[in-house]
């Protein structure tokens, strides 16, 4: 087990210096920058002077006036020493505004996920059990309902709803967090978390009824059946628990998605989350805040990667860690 996470881990840190490099030439390469929009904006303000000798200066004050790969050796040395720039825009640190971003996007992203599992698991084992029912097929329309719709789609008709019957007041100017006002905090959460949760509870639910039909299936089953197990013990010791590897596997490949993946509902609720700031990063190419933000967004998914090969032991121990990854 130790060998095999310390393998991963390196394995790991060479995925993220890959990606990491792919970035990093994408945002050089992509035609302007932040020097050349500053000085443009200047200009149009009125201010005059050179502008050539303005953008001259303002490239080498930002750091970007060296070649590419002097650049790049710059910036893999600021890495190893944990330094991620600093924000063209604002002049802080680029992790600054990272770390203000960070806790509104795991709060969307945890809010989503407990919807999607409090929708999926109950709906998709009543699926599997009542297969070919008319609940059955109510069911199945209704995920099919919600991933077919767009999340931004159900959060507008939610926003509408809410506003006509006065159900949430919905503040997009103010944004509390959820230490300083919990129920203002909810109320600015809860529409966006309701419509990726939905949309992520449906493909959970489609993918668990799969799964448990093809177990239900299986002689094991029948054997416990035909020995007098009750229905639920059947349920819970046999059929869920060889049914929840390959549900653990699409969990992580989503969670990781919707932890990434919502930069139009940050954007319409006007959430200061990551999405939203890596947005605005890529837009004003603040290069140092999108890089910081990318390699966060790297950390995370291979870091869920991991801790999903690693669940496959803890749920059956009869799949060793290495067969599991394979």
């Amino acid at each position: 087990m130790t060998q095999y996470i310390a393998r991963r881990l390196l394995l790991n840190l060479v995925v993220i210096l890959i990606v990491m490099t792919f970035i990093f030439i994408t945002l050089r390469i992509l035609p302007g920058d932040f020097a050349a929009q500053q000085v443009s904006d200047q200009f149009f303000a009125g201010r005059g002077g050179d502008p050539d000798e303005a953008l001259r200066l303002a490239r080498e004050r930002l750091g970007l006036h060296d070649p590419i790969p002097i650049q790049y050796g710059k910036f893999l040395g600021d890495l190893f020493t944990g330094d991620f720039g600093t924000s063209f825009r604002t002049g802080d640190s680029a992790l600054t505004s990272v770390r203000a971003a960070l806790p509104y996007t795991l709060q969307l992203g945890l809010m989503s996920v407990v919807i999607a599992l409090i929708l999926a698991f109950p709906v998709g084992i009543v699926s599997a059990l009542r297969q070919d029912s008319w609940l059955d097929g109510g069911l199945r329309l209704f995920a099919v309902f919600f991933l077919a719709a767009p999340p931004f789609w159900i959060a507008t008709l939610g926003s509408g709803w809410s506003l006509q019957y006065d159900i949430l007041e919905l503040n997009v100017i103010a944004h509390p967090g959820i230490w300083e006002d919990p129920w203002g905090s909810f109320q600015l959460m809860i529409i966006p978390a309701l419509a990726a949760g939905l949309a992520f509870g449906a493909i959970l639910m489609r993918f668990l009824r799969s799964q448990l039909l093809d177990v239900l299936r299986q002689d094991y089953v029948r054997t416990a059946r035909a020995k007098g197990l009750r229905s639920g013990a059947v349920i819970t010791r046999h059929v869920l628990r060889n049914a929840l590897i390959p549900i653990v596997t699409i969990f992580g490949i989503s969670l990781a998605a919707l932890v990434g993946g919502n930069v139009i509902l940050e954007t319409m609720f006007n959430i200061p989350g990551m999405g939203r700031l890596l947005l605005e990063a890529l837009l004003i190419r603040d290069v140092p805040v999108a890089q910081s933000m990318a390699l966060l967004l790297v950390v995370g998914v291979v870091m869920i990667n991991l801790l999903v090969d690693l669940s496959y032991f803890l749920i059956d121990p009869r799949v060793t860690v290495g067969a599991a990854s394979e």
